[in-house]
């Protein structure tokens, strides 16, 4: 019996301990193929993404780009595989909507189809881990990113060594949402 999204979504966990066991390609596409049926402001669609599953690459780049203030997310690097998200920059939504409403919407973008990818893996077995905390610098000259695109967001992917991940502690409902106007309660 399939899932349904919401027990996806309650069961979803940022991973960071992965088994040493590579992930089908096939596997790693339909996640792919989730984040790029995305929605996009304009329709943009400005995600692209880079796949590092060749263990050999995959830690030469973790080795240049979890070093230093970096280190605490050198944990991804272990991972079987590592998905560079990058943002293609489109002069309508992207620099135009920037300076109009003072949004960066492929952050958005991006992120929503970042999300898309986390869930299909968690319903396929698989474990994500959004990492912001890398050296873009490194990691768009060890890949050779030309200008024009801005790296977003790295995912590392793969099969969870724990079954069981520690539950973390939610807000309450109240607390985060309400109706017809704000109310001040965070406390």
């Amino acid at each position: 019996m399939e899932n349904s999204i919401f027990e996806i979504i309650k069961s979803r966990r940022s991973i960071r301990k992965y088994k040493e066991k590579s992930v089908d390609r096939e596997k790693i596409d339909k996640c792919l193929e989730a984040a790029r049926l995305a929605p996009s402001a304009e329709n943009v669609q400005p995600w692209r993404f880079i796949v590092l599953d060749d263990p050999e690459l995959k830690n030469r780049f973790a080795e240049k780009v979890f070093t230093g203030i970096y280190s605490p997310t050198k944990f991804a690097g272990k991972a079987p595989v590592i998905i560079v998200m990058l943002a293609r920059l489109d002069i309508l939504a992207n620099r135009i909507g920037k300076q109009i409403q003072g949004i960066h919407y492929y952050f958005i973008d991006v992120g929503i189809a970042g999300e898309h990818l986390a869930l299909q893996a968690q319903e396929l077995g698989l474990g994500t881990c959004w990492i912001g905390w890398f050296n873009p610098r490194k990691a768009r000259k060890f890949l050779k990113i030309p200008k024009g695109y801005k790296i977003v967001s790295l995912m590392s992917l793969g099969y969870p060594a724990e079954e069981k991940s520690t539950v973390e502690k939610r807000h309450t409902f109240d607390k985060v949402v309400w109706y017809n106007g704000f109310k001040r309660n965070d406390k």
